[in-house]
């Protein structure tokens, strides 16, 4: 049973993080044309709705005003603040700053694990998320990484784009702590929502001084994939995942989201699969394997102390 569990945890982890490689080669054209917070507010507006629908089909949309207002100021952080200030941080900085910087999520996700939630932070699990970031770190071929000196600019991006992984480090480890409380579906929803009300003012302020485009089928299938399958399902899967597996096991899934991104520039933009990008994929795999193999000598040893 509970090796199921982390088999599930680790598919829907994986293929959130997946989805979320897919968006970063869709949102770049996106971005082009609409603001970033614009485009954010639009993807929270959809994926909200959307979940506010299902949850109220359920007959579980209603809670307790304290435990809305919880769930809601979770999507603050990990919606509003966290993946507005990527958005922000990569428009001022650069897209591969913006890679490597996000890319330290896990890193903060096993330390708020261990601080918030206490879960153990062993030999085994530290080895796999190093060996998980060289992977990641090769993928992003950090000889083509140079630092604006003087450029201040890019350094507000940088900064931004450093806060927005220590947002998500924190997010992700509050969604398992609520995931004992409340449904999947009702986290996801009212994380949308505190999301929404969060970025939408802001939006209204950039709109002043750009105008939306006509809505083009290229426009508005876009925004169906970032927010219907991206916002959406994919943060669904995400929190779901951190729901059935520890929280520093599960940060490791992120690390499919540069893999992917990789091979679908090859394919949709044309890049070369490069000798990095195969060594890099082989270590990422090797690191989620063994944070498996930690979970497993974890859930073992959990039971054997039953016994």
């Amino acid at each position: 049973m509970q090796s199921t569990q982390t088999l599930r945890g680790a598919l829907y982890g994986i293929t959130a993080a997946a989805l979320w490689g897919a968006m970063f080669v869709v949102s770049d054209a996106m971005m082009k044309v609409i603001p970033p917070l614009t485009l954010l507010s639009i993807r929270l507006g959809i994926a909200a709705l959307m979940f506010i629908g299902i949850v109220a089909a359920q007959g579980k949309l209603r809670l307790p005003r304290r435990a809305a207002l919880h769930l809601m100021l979770l999507g603050v952080l990990g919606f509003g603040m966290s993946v507005g200030l990527q958005f922000v941080g990569t428009a001022l900085s650069s897209a591969i700053n913006g890679s490597v910087i996000t890319s330290a999520s896990p890193a903060f996700i096993v330390l708020f694990a261990w601080l918030l939630l206490r879960e153990p932070l062993t030999p085994l699990k530290l080895i796999s998320g190093a060996v998980a970031t060289l992977g990641v770190l090769i993928i992003l071929d950090l000889s083509q990484f140079a630092l604006g000196v003087g450029d201040t600019q890019r350094f507000i991006g940088d900064v931004a784009l450093g806060i927005a992984a220590v947002g998500w480090g924190a997010y992700s480890v509050l969604i398992r702590r609520a995931s004992t409380h409340f449904s999947t579906p009702v986290i996801t929803t009212y994380a949308l929502i505190g999301g929404f009300v969060f970025c939408a003012p802001i939006a209204v302020l950039e709109l002043r001084e750009t105008a939306l485009p006509a809505p083009t089928f290229e426009i508005l299938a876009g925004i169906f994939f970032l927010s219907v399958i991206v916002m959406g399902g994919a943060n669904y899967l995400w929190n779901r995942a951190f729901a059935l597996v520890e929280a520093s096991v599960a940060s490791l899934f992120f690390f499919a989201q540069p893999l992917v991104g990789a091979l679908l520039s090859n394919w949709l933009l044309g890049q070369p699969i490069t000798r990095e990008l195969v060594i890099g994929a082989a270590l990422i795999v090797i690191g989620v394997l063994l944070a498996l193999q930690s979970e497993r000598r974890i859930q073992a040893a959990a039971r054997a102390a039953q016994t």
